[in-house]
């Protein structure tokens, strides 16, 4: 390699290496993971230079940093969500949902659908406005004129149930209506 390549990698590389590890901290899961990403990247880049040099070397940089994410997210098939980002902070698209992915999502829902639609009326309509529309506590008492206190029974007995519903094997009515009656005979 020649030293024209090396000062061009120093100086318009090597010189967003702070950046670069910053951004790889933020999307990337896996710390111990960084520092062998970030030597793969460099290798791309360079690698890449030496056909020719990008006009925009910061903007190729990160764009193969971001590439090798997805490739690498690709390769392992995994997928993370939480804090640490999501591929949406790669800015990229992933392979589709699997048929048999997307089949257990489908049942996986019907399950709380059907969980959902067991719970007793006054349960699923205040589970419903603290879960899914996401109101407030406060809001939730004052629409349907019960106390606040209520509303947070009424929650937890609705999550515990919808839990119990999707955790166990399904039940079919009658059980799940002996359930409901068991959780309702120890609250008010």
């Amino acid at each position: 390699m020649d030293d024209q390549i090396d000062q061009w990698f120093v100086r318009e590389i090597l010189a967003h290496e702070r950046s670069l590890m910053r951004y790889l901290a933020r999307v990337w899961p896996n710390r111990d993971e960084i520092a062998d990403l970030r030597q793969e990247i460099y290798a791309r880049v360079l690698a890449s230079a030496l056909q020719a040099r990008p006009s925009s070397p910061k903007s190729f940089l990160f764009t193969a940093a971001r590439n090798l994410m997805i490739d690498r997210l690709r390769r392992n098939r995994i997928t993370f969500i939480g804090a640490w980002g999501d591929l949406d902070a790669l800015n990229a698209l992933v392979d589709e949902v699997s048929p048999e992915s997307r089949l257990t999502a489908h049942q996986e829902l019907g399950r709380l659908a059907q969980a959902f639609d067991g719970l007793p009326p006054k349960c699923r309509e205040v589970t419903w406005l603290r879960k899914v529309e996401q109101l407030p506590q406060k809001a939730v008492a004052a629409r349907l004129g019960i106390q606040e206190k209520a509303v947070e029974k009424q929650v937890s007995r609705g999550m515990r149930l919808l839990a119990r519903a999707l955790l166990e094997e399904p039940m079919d009515g009658a059980k799940r209506g002996e359930a409901i009656a068991e959780e309702g005979a120890g609250h008010g």
